[in-house]
């Protein structure tokens, strides 16, 4: 059977892969492996459990082999006598290949395919996403004036050689609202399209380009693009799906796609910012991707699971985003199709195992992302702190007086009585009372908790609070924390439920920022102590009158940090005056004050120490109390993101089938993939992050610059040079242009990485300023528009058709950055969140209006008018969103308040062809503008039958409806604007 070349490309277009190059000599990479890849390799490939048989098609060295003596699977230039050939080709059920239980076939036009490769030598390629790319010289062309760049020359060339003409270029309006909405996700206003549609100078759209990429706009719609591929959330996505902070990530990408980073910084920052030497704040930032997998807080999860899911979870995004590859497929077994191991998916997640997670209910409370308004503020705050710290070292006759009066006392046993509670209680642990009165904290440690004693007081003055080690506490105590610290953020005293004033409290140590004084009203950090864990410490606190009879004494542990709670602990109580007065110095102090010769060191720690008690500095300690306060009040309207924290590593093993109850696997350390080269001087050191940045983007690495221009180019064109832009892979796809993918990657490394330049590269050829209409020719000979003879169109993004409807209405509000937004949202939609229930939590400013880029994406429930239009949830990566054309858009269009609300305020301009043109740049043919008339005038009367309707219309949304207009009359315009905004050109890029 003769194949011809017009039917190998018909078959070529029926399964969507890219037409087939019309030159003789078949192409292993481009014709033959995608047909033993599909058909050969789930059985044949390098998976040893699979491959029964022993016969393997995914290397040369494996498909020459002799099966058996004198029976080889290829035998070049010689079909009749190749296995392949024959079990494919054969009638005999029992012998032929792909077998019948596999659900795979080979069409006859395949299988000759298949034998003219062997006759013509079997000549084997590696497969070409893992071969270096080379810049290959543009190729010349019949009609060169055509071509701007390399890139025209490619397409043309090809073309040409398949006989195609490249499109007439599009009208300028187009071109613009193309430019616009693929660089900014906004469209242009009339006035930039009558601007543009005016220079005549052959470099207006260089010009246009060059502005567009210069706007802020331009940062948000590469950020939608890259935040799908990294999975950003503003909730946890397991479980109750609760909130967590990493808004500040997404105003990193925008700043670095504005700032135009470069590509290998911007990998490196998020991969490993934190390795940095001196990091900046954003660099830091940055390192929150590595924070961005899905996490846990139930209580009963298991750590060791979700230790796992955070390996896998992290391999299979960061091999996905940068090096264009399926290696998930290698956490339970090796790869069916590429080379990746088991082995090699667990060294990758290695890599990570140094970045703290915390237990699964911890709440990492991150680090502070200021303003730079912010940051003046707290800079002053820590000057003010630090300068009236200061004052505290000084040396007064006074001071010096007044401490030689508390040491005579300091040795002294004041009259502390202990407590006996009435009653003990504890939100989630055990409380017990021992022997020396005591209270032993057991039980579950949960993140937040409040201890509370009923106890019966006698003319008491003050309380005495003591955090005593134990033996049975986490070490190193007295807090039940990892580290040993505990964080008080309030002492409550109340009698007949009222609560008791407080005077003022000291302590034997403080945690800078951390002051006892925090305790009084918990308006500050709350008391801690470190770096003095692993000792005993007290607190007294002063009553402002005497107190009697039956109180309550709570203890809250509610800090930002949680589990910070006290694991043993003893109150008493006084009533001698001024209680605050009578704290002994810790032990090691307390020998000093006995000794009769003083070392200088010692009497200058003990001096030291009398300052931060003296009476004569109790105004100056008020102070730095209060600044303190003052301080985390501001703090805690700062806002704050996940960032990574490096520590000591943990191990990490081979999971036998991704089990993680299965600890027999072997240890593995931190390594890139066998097949693509190790990592270079390491020597005996552990590789670190950094090193896996640096190798992503060495110049070496065969992937990464392939994957990011494929997706460019998709972003541009519609659709990728190899079609699958998730999957580089065997099983991907053979590029349509695969000498212009290598030639761009190859471009894109020796330019420095320059994201904005190789955008402007795309979006200034000749093929991008095409028209997107296609002709009969072109459907015909290339439906898939794989030879790019024309533009692409399709429908925006699901942020960017909302954007655009708040843009052309007036509504948009242009701020860039920030927390993430609310806007309307249906009632009832977030029923089953629980642990705690919540309601959608509806913006009550102009937040209902920033762009859609900002809009609150909660994992288990995606904004429905967002999904409506694709919009993926992000719980995993999304590398290429679905394009649907679906009723429930139309609806959403419709009736989705803001849509309506935009469809009202557009209506207040009361103008049709200034409606008109707002929302599509051009302005309306003769027939449109009658029909929109008629519409108008229909609903004109509608409304005014009905005004109660009416009123409902107008009344929809935040924005105040003008009260000079005739609600009928705004009515019956707001419905012709919601037709406009439901355009099919409306939400098309052409």
């Amino acid at each position: 059977m003769k194949t011809t070349a017009a039917a190998i490309l018909s078959l070529a277009m029926f399964t969507g892969a890219p037409a087939q190059d019309k030159r003789d000599k078949i192409h292993f990479n481009r014709d033959i492996r995608p047909l033993i890849s599909d058909n050969c390799l789930k059985c044949h490939g390098p998976d040893a459990k699979a491959n029964t048989s022993g016969v393997r098609f995914d290397t040369q060295q494996g498909a020459l082999a002799e099966i058996e003596k004198g029976r080889f699977s290829i035998v070049p230039g010689k079909p009749e006598r190749s296995e392949l050939y024959l079990r494919i080709s054969t009638s005999d059920k029992a012998d032929k290949m792909p077998p019948a239980k596999s659900n795979k076939s080979l069409t006859p036009a395949q299988i000759e395919l298949l034998r003219r490769w062997i006759a013509e030598g079997a000549e084997w390629q590696g497969h070409w996403a893992y071969v270096p790319p080379k810049k290959t010289p543009p190729p010349a062309v019949k009609t060169p004036a055509w071509v701007r760049g390399p890139v025209d020359a490619f397409l043309l060339a090809r073309m040409e050689r398949e006989g195609i003409k490249p499109s007439p270029e599009t009208d300028r309006i187009t071109l613009l609202r193309r430019l616009s909405f693929d660089l900014t996700g906004l469209p242009p206003t009339p006035e930039e399209a009558d601007a543009f549609a005016a220079d005549k100078d052959p470099a207006a759209v260089e010009k246009a380009v060059d502005r567009l990429l210069a706007s802020p706009a331009y940062g948000e719609r590469m950020a939608v693009f890259w935040l799908d591929q990294t999975r950003f959330a503003d909730s946890r996505g397991y479980h109750s799906d609760n909130p967590r902070k990493v808004a500040a990530y997404r105003d990193y990408v925008i700043r670095a796609f504005n700032d135009n980073l470069k590509f290998d910084q911007f990998t490196l920052e998020q991969l490993a910012g934190d390795l940095l030497p001196n990091p900046t704040l954003w660099q830091k930032v940055a390192s929150g991707y590595n924070k961005l997998n899905q996490t846990t807080e139930e209580g009963g999860a298991q750590a060791r699971e979700y230790e796992a899911k955070t390996v896998a979870d992290r391999v299979r995004n960061v091999s996905g985003v940068w090096l264009g590859t399926t290696m998930g497929c290698a956490e339970c077994h090796d790869h069916k199709f590429d080379p990746f191991t088991a082995k090699d998916f667990y060294r990758m997640g290695a890599f990570f195992a140094d970045i703290q997670e915390g237990s699964i209910a911890d709440r990492d409370p991150g680090i502070l992302v200021p303003t730079d308004e912010e940051a003046s503020k707290l800079a002053a705050f820590d000057e003010k702190i630090a300068a009236l710290k200061k004052s505290l070292d000084v040396h007064t006759p006074e001071l010096a007086k007044g401490q030689a009066e508390w040491e005579k006392t300091a040795t002294r046993e004041f009259p502390w009585r202990v407590i006996t509670p009435t009653s003990l209680e504890s939100n989630r642990s055990t409380l017990y009372v021992e022997e020396d009165g005591s209270i032993l904290v057991r039980g579950e440690n949960p993140s937040k908790d409040t201890h509370t004693v009923g106890a019966v007081l006698k003319g008491a003055t003050g309380l005495r609070l003591e955090l005593i080690q134990d033996s049975t506490v986490a070490h190193p105590g007295p807090g039940r924390s990892d580290n040993g610290n505990f964080v008080l953020t309030r002492i409550r005293v109340s009698k007949d439920g009222k609560d008791v004033a407080l005077a003022r409290a000291v302590a034997s140590h403080q945690q800078d920022g951390w002051l006892v004084a925090h305790a009084l009203d918990g308006k500050g950090n709350g008391w801690a102590v470190l770096p003095k864990t692993g000792k005993d410490h007290e607190a007294v606190f002063e009553f402002k009158e005497k107190l009697d009879g039956a109180v309550t004494i709570a203890l809250e542990y509610k800090s930002i940090h949680p589990k910070h709670v006290a694991g043993r602990f003893r109150l008493s109580a006084i009533d001698l005056e001024k209680p605050t007065e009578l704290v002994p110095p810790p032990a090691e102090l307390l020998a000093i004050v006995k000794k009769t010769e003083r070392a200088p060191e010692e009497a200058a720690r003990l001096a030291a120490h009398y300052r931060t008690i003296a009476p004569e500095l109790r105004g100056v300690r008020a102070e730095i109390a209060q600044a303190e306060v003052d301080k985390a009040a501001f703090v805690k309207g700062v806002r704050t993101s996940l960032v990574s924290k490096a520590g000591g590593p943990r191990m990490v093993r081979i999971l036998p089938r991704g089990n993680w109850l299965d600890s027999s696997g072997e240890a593995v350390t931190p390594m890139t993939p066998a097949f693509l080269g190790p990592l270079d001087g390491l020597g005996d050191r552990r590789a670190t992050r950094l090193d896996l940045a640096k190798w992503i983007c060495a110049p070496s690495n065969p992937l990464t610059a392939r994957a990011f221009v494929n997706r460019l180019w998709r972003l541009f064109y519609g659709i990728g040079i190899s079609k699958g832009v998730d999957d580089l892979g065997v099983q991907g796809e053979w590029p349509a242009h695969p000498e212009l993918l290598d030639w761009l990657a190859v471009d894109f490394v020796e330019s420095g990485w320059d994201v904005k330049r190789m955008v402007k590269l795309l979006t200034t050829t000749s093929a991008y300023r095409q028209s997107s209409l296609a002709s009969k020719e072109q459907r015909e000979k290339d439906p898939f528009n794989r030879l790019v003879a024309r533009q692409s169109r399709f429908r925006m993004d699901a942020e960017f058709v909302r954007d655009n409807a708040l843009a052309v209405s007036g509504l948009l509000v242009h701020r860039l950055g920030g927390e993430s937004v609310n806007p309307y949202q249906p009632g009832g939609y977030w029923y089953h969140l629980n642990f705690p229930q919540r309601e959608w939590p509806t913006s009550k400013d102009d937040n209902l209006w920033r762009r859609g880029v900002y809009t609150w994406v909660q994992r288990t429930f995606p904004h429905p008018s967002l999904a409506a239009f694709d919009a993926p949830s992000r719980e995993e990566a999304c590398m290429e969103r679905p394009r649907s054309n679906i009723p429930q858009q139309a609806l959403a269009l419709l009736n989705d308040p803001t849509y309506v609300e935009a469809a009202r305020k557009l209506a207040e301009l009361r103008d049709l062809p200034k409606m008109f043109r707002r929302v599509l740049t051009r302005p309306p043919t003769a027939d449109e503008l009658k029909t929109l008339d008629g519409l108008l005038a229909k609903h004109r009367e509608k409304y005014k039958a009905d005004p109660k309707a009416a009123q409902a219309l107008i009344a929809v949304g935040s924005s105040a409806a003008p009260k000079d207009v005739d609600a009928a009359e705004l009515a019956a315009w707001t419905s012709v604007a919601r037709v406009l905004l439901n355009l099919h050109e409306t939400i098309t890029r052409l």
